[in-house]
């Protein structure tokens, strides 16, 4: 049975808890069902210090959820379509965030591919392979779910540890961004077919 990853989890640094974050489950519940997958890829920002970061220009409405406390949703929304999701760590007034890019799907597909209004029969590596699929496969909006408390037992949107060790870890640049490029705090299960490309 996989357990609700506590509050303290979260409280390190965005580059621990990234990496710590690489196999554990997200779940969201929807309408009864629950639709979950592994995460497999996801991005470190490291708030006052990180010129990528949303939190770099210190504290926002938009972007207060980042500045604790920790284990809370962070959802944003980009390129006037698609909604990104993040998860706010350390501890509460140190901003910090780990953006979630990429599930293997686990439960609940039929469902995720007609909310990416794909056919069933489409292949699970078009579900949630980026930040955008992702939050479409698990209709995740920043109206709905920032904010949500994820270590809370009430919360449609939670992350859970089901003992899953990923073999190997890579770390890479981050994608998609034009400042602090070089730093390696994209971080992804080596070898696994749902990292975006």
């Amino acid at each position: 049975m996989p357990k609700l990853l506590p509050r303290s989890f979260y409280l390190d640094s965005p580059d621990i808890v990234a990496r710590r974050l690489l196999g554990k489950l997200v779940r969201r519940r929807l309408d009864g069902e629950s639709l979950t997958g592994r995460i497999v890829e996801l991005e470190a920002y490291l708030g006052l210090d990180d010129p990528a970061a949303h939190s770099y220009i210190g504290k926002t409405p938009r972007n207060a959820v980042l500045f604790g406390p920790p284990g809370f949703a962070y959802v944003y929304f980009i390129y006037g379509m698609y909604y990104c999701l993040n998860v706010s760590c350390q501890p509460e007034g140190h901003a910090g965030g780990v953006l979630i890019r990429a599930l293997e799907p686990v439960e609940g597909l039929d469902t995720m591919a007609r909310l990416r209004k794909l056919p069933a029969s489409a292949p699970p590596r078009l579900l949630t392979s980026g930040p955008g699929r992702l939050c479409q496969a698990l209709d995740i909006t920043r109206a709905a779910h920032n904010g949500l408390d994820v270590t809370s037992r009430s919360s449609p949107l939670q992350i859970l540890d089901d003992g899953f060790e990923p073999e190997l870890i890579r770390s890479t640049p981050r994608i998609g961004i034009n400042k602090a490029v070089d730093h390696p705090l994209r971080f992804v299960i080596e070898g696994n077919m749902f990292v975006s490309r």
